[in-house]
C-alpha cells in the first residue's frame, strides 16, 4: 500500500453560509466527515481555514504562485548528495553562478562538522536546529542545507532562504528518498550513480520551469481561446509574448511581466497569476535551455542567409558601414566633388519621399547633412535641415495615425491594455510637439481607461 499526504486541497461544501445552521462552529466537523466519506484518513490536528470570499480565493491563490516565483528565482544552483561521503548524486545548475562543486563540498564537509563539533567561527555558521537547517554563506551566495536519512540537499541561493522554500526542501527530502529509495541503496551498496532520470521531479518540485525559456503553442482549443479573449490580462499576455517572438525565438517570464506591468498599474503577482494559468493550459510552454538554445542558433543561421542573399535598391544603403566609407571619401573630396555629391543623396531622397519610402529619405538627408556640415555649406545646412525635419514630422504624424488606430481598435473590444499600450505611444509623439492641450486630452484618457484593468 502506497499511502500519501494531500497539502493545500481546497474544498467547496457546496452550502450558502446563510442557509446553514453549523456554520461556523460545526465547520470543521463536518467537512471532516465529507473527507472520510471520500475515503480521506483524517487525523486530529487536521488545519481547516475558512476563505468566505471569491476575491480572498484569488489572492491566495496568486500570493502562492508569487512566492514560487520569487523561491525559484532566488535559486542559482541545486546540489544533491550522499549525507554520510557528500558524493555528488545530482548536480543541477540554473543560471551561471560558476559553482564549483568540487569545492563546494569540501567547503559544506567542513562547515558541518566544525557546526557539529561546535568549533564554528561566531557568524560563519548557523544551525537552525528545530528544523535541522545550515545556513552560510560560500564566496557571494548564501547556502541552504538539509540532511535527510541517506541524502543531503545544498540549494545555492542570492538571497536567504524564504520559510516557503525551507517548507520545500523538507518536503522535496522526504518525498525523493521515499521514490528513488532503491537507487538510493544500490548507490550506498555498490556505487551505482544512475540518477539523470530525477533531474525532472527536481524540476517540477522546485518550479524550476518558471525560470525556462517560453514558447507560444501552435494550437488553442477554441474553449481556452473563448477564455483568452474574455480576459482582457491574459489578451495582453498573448500579445505581448507574440511581439517578442517576432525578433526572439523564446521569452522568459520575467521580461513578460516586466513589460505587462510598464503598461498597466497592476500588481506583479495579478499578472504572474495570469501567465500561471496559461502554463497550466498549455498555451505557454517551457522549453529547455538546450533546445533555446538550439533554436536560437537555427534562427540566427536563417537570419544570416536571407540577409546575404537581398538585394537592395542603392548600393550605399545596401552597405552598414555606408557613413563610415563616406567619412573616408569625404577626407580627400574637393568641395566642388562633395557638392555634386551632396545633391546626389539630395535628390534619392526627394525620390524615395515620393514614394513614401520615408525612412530611405531620411538616410540620404542624413548623408547629404553631414557633407554640408563638414564642407560648411551655410545655405545647404539650412536647406537640408528644413527638409529633414519636415520629414520627421511625417513619419512622426503616420506613427501617430497608426497608434492612434490600434488604440482606439482595442478600446473598442474592450481590450484594456493594448489601447493603453498604443495611447502611451501616442502619448511620447505628441509630447515631443510640445502641444499641451493634447498632451493632456491623452494623459486623461489613459487614465479612464485604467479603471477597467
Amino acid at each position: 500500500m502506497v499511502y500519501f499526504q494531500v497539502s493545500r486541497v481546497g474544498f467547496n461544501c457546496g452550502i450558502d453560509k446563510k442557509e446553514c445552521n453549523r456554520y461556523p462552529d460545526g465547520c470543521t466537523e463536518c467537512i471532516k466527515a465529507q473527507f472520510v466519506k471520500f475515503g480521506f484518513d483524517v487525523s486530529q490536528n487536521i488545519r481547516i481555514n475558512v476563505i468566505d470570499s471569491e476575491e480572498k480565493r484569488n489572492q491566495m491563490f496568486r500570493d502562492l504562485i508569487w512566492q514560487k516565483f520569487l523561491d525559484v528565482l532566488n535559486i542559482k544552483h541545486i546540489l544533491l548528495m550522499t549525507k554520510d561521503t557528500g558524493l555528488p548524486i545530482v548536480d543541477y545548475p540554473i543560471s551561471g553562478a560558476g559553482v564549483d562543486v568540487g569545492f563546494l563540498t569540501g567547503f559544506i564537509q567542513a562547515n558541518i562538522t566544525f557546526s557539529e563539533s561546535g568549533k564554528a567561527s561566531k557568524g560563519s555558521t548557523t544551525q537552525v536546529l528545530n528544523h535541522k537547517f545550515y545556513e552560510f554563506q560560500y564566496e557571494t551566495f548564501n547556502i541552504l542545507l538539509k540532511n535527510d536519512n541517506l541524502i543531503r540537499l545544498c540549494l545555492v541561493l542570492d538571497r536567504k532562504a524564504s520559510n516557503s522554500l525551507k517548507k520545500l526542501v523538507s518536503e522535496f527530502l522526504n518525498d525523493y528518498e521515499t521514490r528513488y529509495q532503491e537507487k538510493l541503496q544500490k548507490l550506498i551498496k555498490i556505487g551505482v550513480l544512475e540518477f539523470d532520470d530525477t533531474i525532472d521531479f527536481i524540476i517540477d518540485t522546485f518550479n524550476i520551469k518558471l525560470v525556462f525559456p517560453m514558447v507560444l503553442t501552435h494550437t488553442v482549443l477554441p474553449n481556452v481561446l473563448e477564455s483568452i479573449n474574455k480576459n482582457h490580462i491574459q489578451k495582453a499576455i498573448i500579445d505581448f509574448a507574440k511581439e517578442i517572438l517576432a525578433s526572439r525565438q523564446v521569452f522568459f517570464i520575467n521580461n513578460l511581466l516586466n513589460k505587462v506591468q510598464k503598461i498597466v498599474d497592476i500588481d506583479a503577482s495579478i499578472i504572474l497569476y495570469e501567465i500561471y494559468q496559461l502554463l497550466i493550459s498549455k498555451v505557454i510552454i517551457p522549453t529547455n535551455i538546450e533546445t533555446a538554445a538550439n533554436e536560437i542558433k537555427k534562427f540566427h543561421e536563417l537570419r544570416a542567409t536571407r540577409i546575404a542573399n537581398n538585394e537592395l535598391i542603392s548600393p550605399i544603403i545596401a552597405n552598414e558601414n555606408a557613413v563610415n566609407e563616406l567619412k573616408g571619401k569625404a577626407n580627400t573630396m574637393s568641395e566642388e566633388e562633395a557638392k555634386k555629391l551632396m545633391e546626389t543623396f539630395i535628390k534619392k531622397g526627394e525620390t524615395a519621399e515620393r514614394a513614401l519610402a520615408y525612412k530611405e529619405a531620411q538616410k540620404e538627408y542624413e548623408k547629404a547633412l553631414y557633407l554640408a556640415t563638414g564642407f560648411d555649406f551655410k545655405l545647404d545646412i539650412g536647406r537640408i535641415s528644413f527638409m529633414v525635419l519636415e520629414l520627421d514630422k511625417k513619419i512622426k504624424n503616420i506613427e501617430l495615425d497608426y497608434v492612434l488606430g490600434a488604440g482606439e481598435k482595442a478600446e473598442k473590444k474592450k481590450d484594456y491594455i493594448n489601447a493603453i499600450n498604443n495611447f502611451k505611444q501616442a502619448l511620447k509623439i505628441i509630447e515631443f510637439y510640445g502641444n499641451e492641450s493634447k498632451i493632456k486630452k491623452m494623459e486623461k484618457r489613459i487614465i479612464g481607461l485604467q479603471k477597467h484593468v
